[in-house]
């Protein structure tokens, strides 16, 4: 039986309450993730804010496995 694959994720905000983000920042920020294998799956603006939410993923590798610490 062929393994599924694993995946690692990140969740990152933008914005604040009151302050939207820089676009220029926030692309930046994604070239950087895209860079170390980051694929975005979702982006969603929050309600009555300037605050945006960010969820990426990426193949889990042995190394990085060996060095997570998974919630019980």
């Amino acid at each position: 039986m062929e393994d599924s694959a694993k995946w690692e994720y990140a969740v990152l905000s933008f914005g604040g309450l009151l302050s939207a983000e820089k676009d220029e920042r926030i692309q930046a920020i994604l070239n950087d993730l895209g860079a170390e294998g980051w694929e975005v799956v979702s982006a969603i603006a929050l309600d009555n804010s300037s605050k945006i939410k960010v969820i990426a993923k990426r193949p889990l590798s042995s190394i990085t496995r060996r060095q997570r610490t998974f919630p019980s």
